[in-house]
């Protein structure tokens, strides 16, 4: 028995040997001494560190911010091509090969995974803040196009990135048995050799910090809103930027624990998750009051972006009257570039066994439309209170009321608030910790030079990446950066990474027409 034992440790030591020497430790080390020298000059050198972030993102976001219009909308092209051509029936694994997951976990997960907590943020307060804008009274009405373009922003093109790129991953993981899970080995089949040498490290480099530009300004946007719930409901005066700090805290131990227990504990805390949200919006949509107002403008509200999606991809302000597509439509898809990071490859990880198509149309099904629901149910129930009820939600915020403020007005308006508050923190943090905890583990994929099918990253390695994650955040709150600098780290990330983008999705092609002549040969 003890030799028994002596054999099992010595087995166990030879495998975390071999784990340690699969670690990549430039793509581990090089991000990490990276994000923590910026940490550390956000926090000493705060006004100049932002006044740097805006001029570089005024010259992304504004010179070039034609740019990441192109890619948004030629990506969403390419969502459509591949669901309806001839690429639609490749399954992401064996030809009869079955979906691992349900349709309802699949789809939890990849929506948790995709969109964090950022979703109610802006749920509540973004056609509010769309409401003030010049560009709304130039289209016409303000209250109609106030609540158009938060669907626009969070709903088709978002999404695309998302799909497009997970197919792309689940063919080179489940089809093409690759086994080193990174943007760079995406792009193999144009680059050849040249995915192995200074270029593939650099696109790897570039997506690991594109990646914790993304989880920091997820996680500086909406953490303030979850401070201020705590301190209203246990009337505390503490400085809200320590209060944010120990939810982030808390947060990274509930995704950290959710991570170590690998895939069986990220599918219960997704569900969970989804469960609590779609409740929440069932409460809001029954009880609150606007149920009429709510179906009546969002059934327009959704018209009106679908009938106008292309003229709204493409509205650039050339002449710069309000500036409305370089603050927000640039920013929104600068966003989800840095997201793509690892979302897609998540999406890619769980949809084994569905075609392409199947991923496409219900990656749109689910994602999509759980989305609209947010915004079509808690946008309208607050713009419903400004219109029937006399609430002034844009006057209060127009004179200088913060998001955050905004949205506990609009929760203080709904019945049994204290109970909202309650559950709006609570889905809040299981949103957080169902999208990090996905995040953290493709992250930790990142640092592995090969991990065969089914290994998994050492836990420890697992266990880095879930702190490293919110270093960022927590230093952009202590330079009391404004959201324009903190939306200025994703358009700046993005820049390079949507050329990596397309290069990823030129090789998805490429190597699926190969894989399909390949296929026709044999039979």
């Amino acid at each position: 028995m003890e030799g028994f034992v002596e054999d099992l440790e010595e087995k166990s030591e030879k495998k975390d040997f071999d784990s340690v020497k699969k670690i990549d430790w430039m793509i581990t080390l090089v991000p990490l001494a990276f994000i923590l020298t910026l940490a550390v000059l956000f926090i000493i050198f705060p006004v100049e560190s932002n006044n740097i972030l805006s001029k570089i993102r005024f010259f992304f976001g504004d010179t070039l911010g034609s740019y990441y219009l192109i890619i948004g909308l030629g990506v969403f092209i390419v969502s459509i091509v591949l669901a309806f051509s001839k690429y639609g029936d490749i399954v992401l694994g064996g030809q009869d090969e079955k979906p691992k997951y349900s349709f309802f976990a699949w789809g939890s997960m990849m929506f948790t995974c995709g969109l964090a907590a950022d979703i109610l943020f802006y749920s509540f307060n973004e056609w509010a803040v769309y409401a003030i804008n010049p560009h709304m009274k130039e289209l016409g009405d303000v209250n109609t196009w106030a609540s158009v373009f938060p669907l626009f922003h969070w709903s088709l093109i978002p999404w695309a990135f998302y799909l497009v790129l997970a197919v792309a991953f689940g063919f080179m993981l489940h089809v093409r048995k690759r086994n080193r899970q990174r943007f760079s080995e995406a792009c193999r089949p144009v680059l050849g050799k040249k995915t192995d040498g200074i270029l593939g490290r650099f696109i790897d480099l570039l997506s690991v910090f594109a990646l914790l530009a993304g989880t920091a300004t997820t996680f500086s946007v909406a953490t303030p809103l979850m401070a201020t719930i705590i301190g209203d409901l246990f009337g505390l005066t503490v400085d809200r930027r320590i209060i944010t700090v120990v939810i982030l805290l808390i947060t990274c131990v509930v995704y950290t624990y959710s991570l170590l227990h690998g895939m069986k504990g990220i599918s219960v805390l997704a569900k969970l998750c989804i469960y609590l949200f779609f409740g929440f919006l069932a409460f809001v949509f029954i009880f609150g009051g606007e149920l009429k107002f709510t179906i009546e403008n969002g059934l327009q509200s959704l018209g009106l972006m679908i009938n106008h999606f292309f003229e709204l991809a493409t509205f650039t302000d050339p002449t710069r009257t309000t500036n409305f597509p370089q603050d927000w439509t640039i920013y929104y898809w600068a966003y989800w570039m840095v997201w793509c990071v690892c979302a897609p490859f998540f999406i890619g990880t769980i949809s084994r066994g569905r075609t392409i198509r199947q991923t496409i149309i219900g990656g749109y099904a689910f994602g999509v439309g759980s989305t609209l629901l947010s915004f079509i149910i808690l946008g309208n129930y607050a713009m419903g209170k400004e219109v029937n009820a006399g609430a002034n939600f844009i006057a209060n915020y127009a004179s200088g009321q913060d998001m955050y403020s905004l949205i506990m007005d609009i929760i203080h308006s709904m019945p049994f608030s204290t109970l909202v508050l309650i559950l709006v923190i609570v889905t809040m943090i299981l949103f957080y910790a169902t999208s990090f905890d996905s995040i953290a583990l493709i992250a930790s994929c990142y640092s592995y030079k090969k991990l065969e099918e089914n290994e998994k990253p050492h836990k420890f390695i697992q266990f880095i990446w879930c702190i490293l994650l919110i270093v960022l955040p927590i230093a952009l709150l202590f330079s009391e950066s404004s959201m324009s600098n903190i939306q200025s780290t994703s358009i700046i990330a993005a820049f390079p990474l949507a050329l990596v983008i397309v290069l990823i999705i030129v090789s998805f092609f490429k190597d699926a027409k190969k894989f399909r002549e390949d296929r026709y040969k044999e039979k």
